[in-house]
């Protein structure tokens, strides 16, 4: 028996992985120490959102069968994530980037600030969901 749950195990552990990684590439990228904040903000690669989907999924395929219902339901969770970061929220942080231009620009100032968030290249999420597939079997064959 085992202390944490493998498709817990598999979501987090993917999540800290691709998080570290972007600090990594962020660090190697800039030829210096990165910003912390790498540790957290969303945006960037790797995908950490697509990396916990698709960890979840391979260990729910191997532990409950890709013909399961759970199987089913975490595929079209996987995909609306993904999609979301390429397509939604991708577009929302261009278009918070051009609000911000545009604020700049007219020397307007918001009456709070904000934050314009990133959301994902394809690569990134590409290089997510490849973090989380391998996270995914190290737990799946890690906990069997």
């Amino acid at each position: 028996m085992h202390l944490l749950s493998p498709y817990i195990l598999a979501a987090v552990l993917s999540w800290l992985v691709a998080q570290g990684l972007k600090y990594l590439f962020a660090t190697v990228k800039g030829k210096k120490l990165g910003s912390m904040r790498q540790l957290y903000l969303s945006g960037g690669m790797p995908s950490a959102h697509s990396a916990s989907v698709v960890a979840l999924l391979v260990v729910i395929g191997f532990k409950d069968g890709v013909n399961s219902a759970v199987f089913g339901l975490a595929l079209l969770f996987a995909a609306v994530i993904m999609y979301d970061a390429i397509m939604v929220r991708r577009s929302s942080g261009e278009q918070g980037v051009a609000l911000r231009w545009l604020f700049h620009h007219l020397n307007l100032t918001p009456d709070a600030p904000f934050r314009t968030a990133k959301g994902h290249l394809p690569r990134e999420v590409v290089g997510g969901a490849i973090v989380g597939l391998a996270i995914g079997l190290v737990v799946y064959f890690a906990t069997v």
